[in-house]
């Protein structure tokens, strides 16, 4: 069973909690960040990505930028820009996008359920990226950006959740995105049971979103270990920083495909290639999204066009039957030649939050075809991860994204 407990966060002061909170470190390359932190000096992503601070000849992995990362972490703290909860605390983070709501639990998961499968992953890691954030929190003694967890719906933690919103938040605010971010502390003692008693009869967890953040932080701890043979289990550096989340209260957004080429064949030729495999109805220039399973929308020279299986046709296994896997077997391999997405250069991934706009901008500029996904589904990513099997690349996006800096979990 699941071990979610509460924790001792630090946390920004009220005034300050909305100049502080940034988006994730990894949605910004190194001059976009260099640019967010010099719009916003108090901007946590300086401390996420501390090689802002220097001339772009210093490497972005250097020792001294994660130094800086710390110095600059723990000097707010000194000055009073964050404060630390005198007792261990849940926190109730809510985010309304586009008048949708979706409201999780803040708190730390267990590196031994990380382990053990209990907190249950759907993605591959790449260990390099694993490496930078390994250091950072090493270095920073604390995790600052939150793993995105998921669970199936209970009754109890929904119950307490109902009731604390009634409270006047800690925080509200609307970021330049115009996402709104309220959040509330769960202290009651009764309150704080009756949540970690829940989660411990929860048998599975999943990572939504934040596989390398949630490796990097299993890795720190486990280096912890190791320098502290002593060690009890109870240690900060046992948990690491998540927010969680009902199933029934999250969408993913589709993750949409762009090609530079056509694999040397004509418009013509492709698109009879197409129709061999696919039902395919056309649709003029008016962009379209699918509707439905088995089906996609596909954008070629100027004109939409709706692409289908019929339902009998998806394959019935975890993986195979993903809109991501059909597209990549029925056409993507076999017509245009991508046979590893992760590696292949031709091929490039479009998160859906840019809209159908982005898929046309992309072909009227450097690539050839555009192909719009029908989102996975959360219990998608359950089947798939309950089957120990792992989605193919760029398979979800969640929206609207969690801050980083509106919680920070210190390791002692």
């Amino acid at each position: 069973m699941a071990v979610i407990r509460p924790f001792y966060a630090i946390r920004p002061t009220e005034d300050k909690a909305s100049k502080i909170a940034a988006l994730p470190y990894d949605v910004y390359n190194r001059q976009e960040a260099k640019e967010e932190v010099s719009k916003n000096p108090e901007s946590f992503l300086k401390i996420d990505r501390a090689e802002t601070q220097f001339d772009d000849s210093v490497d972005t992995y250097a020792p001294e930028v994660y130094q800086r990362a710390h110095d600059l972490l723990w000097d707010m703290v000194r000055e009073g820009s964050f404060v630390k909860e005198e007792k261990a605390c849940y926190y109730i983070y809510e985010l309304t996008m586009d008048g949708r709501t979706q409201t999780g639990i803040t708190a730390c998961a267990s590196i031994d359920d990380y382990e053990q499968g209990i907190i249950k992953k759907h993605e591959n890691t790449r260990a390099e990226k694993e490496q930078d954030r390994i250091c950072h929190v090493d270095v920073c003694n604390a995790q600052t950006g939150p793993i995105f967890l998921a669970y199936r719906s209970n009754p109890t933690i929904n119950a307490v959740v109902d009731v604390v919103k009634q409270e006047e938040p800690l925080y509200d605010f609307v970021s330049e995105d115009e996402i709104r971010h309220r959040v509330w502390v769960i202290s009651k003692e009764a309150q704080i049971g009756a949540v970690e008693a829940a989660f411990g009869s929860i048998g599975e967890i999943y990572i939504a979103d934040g596989h390398h953040r949630a490796a990097s932080a299993v890795r720190v701890g486990q280096k912890r270990r190791k320098e502290h043979p002593d060690y009890n289990g109870t240690e900060e550096f046992n948990y690491f920083l998540s927010v969680l989340f009902p199933d029934e209260q999250l969408m993913i957004m589709d993750y949409n495909r762009v090609v530079k080429d056509l694999n040397g064949l004509s418009e013509s030729a492709f698109l009879e290639k197409v129709s061999d495999r696919f039902e395919v109805e056309s649709l003029g220039t008016e962009a379209v999204k699918p509707t439905r399973k088995g089906c996609f929308c596909m954008y070629l020279a100027g004109n939409w066009y709706r692409c289908s299986i019929a339902d009998k046709d998806i394959p019935g296994h975890p993986v195979d039957g993903l809109d991501v896997s059909i597209l990549q077997k029925q056409l993507l391999e076999p017509v245009l030649g991508i046979t590893d997405p992760k590696t292949d250069s031709r091929i490039d991934f479009v998160g859906g939050i840019r809209g159908l706009e982005e898929l046309e901008r992309r072909c009227n500029t450097d690539c050839a075809v555009a192909f719009a996904m029908y989102p996975t589904s959360i219990q998608e990513l359950f089947a798939v991860a309950d089957a120990g099997l792992l989605m193919p690349p760029k398979s979800t996006w969640f929206e609207p994204k969690l801050r980083s800096g509106i919680f920070i979990h210190a390791l002692d």
